[in-house]
């Protein structure tokens, strides 16, 4: 995903580190823990400010994140802006470090070589890294994160959610038509198993950076276990690593933009989080969208969320999965000037969150 008055914003997070002179407010330099929480309230970037959090669920973190502001390629002269990703990982944490320490690198790379930024970039970027990943590991899947816009609707004064990023997912009808049309001698490509349709009977993404097993014949065998193998053999990659790219030219009213892995979207919805966002104290925002799912989390279970909060990483991941949330505001004047003026931000996920309970 690229939005793209700057043609920067990037979106297919954390480290508790942040490099850069201007990255911070408050003291807020390095974030902070709150058991299993971390976040980052309040940080500038080139076109506004930021907020960042963090909570896991699983025994292993499995999100990744990022976010890069400033050139967005190795020559001074080259286009500079802000460069998010969330790394929704599953099965491990793997294939999402990978990328994590690796997709801005090939970003900045066909940028300098490509002298700007554009749509091609971004897909040169994504098949390199699967290319790299590809050499290192067997198996690893990426679920799907979003990206939402905040606009704000002059006539009747409200800020709608508007939803950028797609679902690469086999339960939306228009990806299994795509797979079909990929796939047309393949009448079991999608297959609707215990009612929920998946990618050969297996796994419900139609796209990633990873899954060796689907990609390569030669990984469809041991030691993966039997249950995920393919059965019959095949010669053309059965998922895409190409990714699905959008240029989203910003306009005054666009006001910010949330970029959450799927466990937010799990208990929040579009316009719920992007009310949160317009409604409340800019410092913060990303850790109040994260106990709001907590929240919800927490009601589904018909529990209280002060008992949520005192239980563990593992045993969370029954109520929740990871979450992390990434909330970028867009200064319509900043993003409309013709040079760029700091700050240097980068920030990057690098393992767990250390501590018990508590958030």
């Amino acid at each position: 995903m690229v939005s793209a008055a700057l043609m920067r914003i990037v979106s297919p997070c954390w480290r508790p580190s942040v490099e850069g002179e201007n990255s911070s407010r408050g003291g807020d330099a390095n974030g902070r823990f709150d058991g299993l929480l971390w976040c980052k309230d309040s940080g500038e970037h080139v076109t506004g400010e930021f907020s960042m959090a963090v909570i896991q669920a699983n025994n292993l973190l499995e999100d990744h994140c990022q976010l890069e502001s400033g050139p967005m390629s190795s020559v001074e002269s080259g286009p500079h802006g802000t460069f998010v990703g969330i790394y929704d990982g599953h099965g491990g944490p793997e294939a999402a470090r990978f990328i994590n320490e690796h997709l801005f690198g090939h970003i900045k790379k066909f940028t300098t070589e490509n002298h700007g930024m554009s749509a091609d970039v971004i897909n040169k970027a994504f098949l390199a890294t699967e290319e790299d990943f590809l050499t290192l590991v067997k198996k690893e899947w990426l679920r799907d994160s979003r990206v939402i816009l905040g606009r704000l609707d002059k006539a009747f004064k409200e800020v709608e959610a508007v939803q950028l990023s797609s679902e690469h997912n086999a339960s939306v009808e228009s990806v299994r038509e795509e797979l079909r049309s990929l796939h047309p001698d393949d009448p079991q490509i999608v297959v609707l198993k215990h009612k929920v349709w998946r990618v050969k009977g297996i796994i419900q993404i139609s796209r990633s950076i990873g899954d060796a097993y689907l990609k390569k014949a030669e990984f469809n065998k041991e030691p993966l276990l039997p249950k995920f193998r393919v059965p019959e053999s095949f010669e053309k990659p059965i998922l895409q690593a190409e990714p699905a790219i959008l240029v989203q030219k910003l306009h005054p009213e666009d006001q910010f933009l949330i970029f959450a892995s799927d466990g937010l979207w799990e208990h929040l919805s579009n316009q719920e989080a992007v009310n949160m966002v317009n409604t409340c104290p800019r410092n913060g925002i990303a850790r109040r969208l994260v106990k709001g799912a907590l929240r919800e989390a927490a009601k589904k279970r018909e529990m209280r969320y002060s008992d949520l909060k005192k239980i563990d990483r593992g045993v969370r991941r029954h109520f929740h999965d990871d979450i992390t949330v990434i909330v970028l505001f867009l200064d319509s004047h900043l993003i409309s000037r013709s040079f760029w003026r700091g700050p240097l931000v980068s920030i990057r996920s690098s393992g767990g969150v250390s501590g018990n309970g508590s958030c």
